[in-house]
């Protein structure tokens, strides 16, 4: 199934996060937060102005963002998690982070 995100709206896929502490200690899984960057999966094509101008995003898929922990709706697709958000919750993009290989 393919999800198309409107407006201003984008599909976020998590980036796992290291899984060690910076001491060498292994975190268990249930004690770990949800991280919050993830890799831009699709975004909708902008938001409008006042005058009904589009304004394009300026995420686009494949980007690595930070987001706000509670950031987004958390929804399942094919057995997959997805956050979708408001470009207006992403807090900024990674640059010089290669992107994950694996794309949903």
């Amino acid at each position: 199934m393919k999800f198309r995100p409107l407006h201003d709206r984008v599909v976020v896929k998590r980036v796992d996060e290291e899984q060690k502490s910076k001491g060498g200690i292994i975190i268990p899984e249930t004690a770990q937060e949800k991280p919050m960057q993830g890799e831009i999966v699709a975004a909708g094509p902008g938001g409008r102005d006042e005058s009904g101008k589009l304004t394009p995003l300026d995420v686009k898929a494949g980007d690595i963002v930070l987001f706000g922990k509670w950031s987004g709706t958390e929804v399942k697709i094919d057995g997959t998690e997805y956050l979708i958000m408001k470009e207006s919750d992403i807090m900024g993009v990674l640059e010089g982070k290669p992107a994950s290989k694996k794309s949903a």
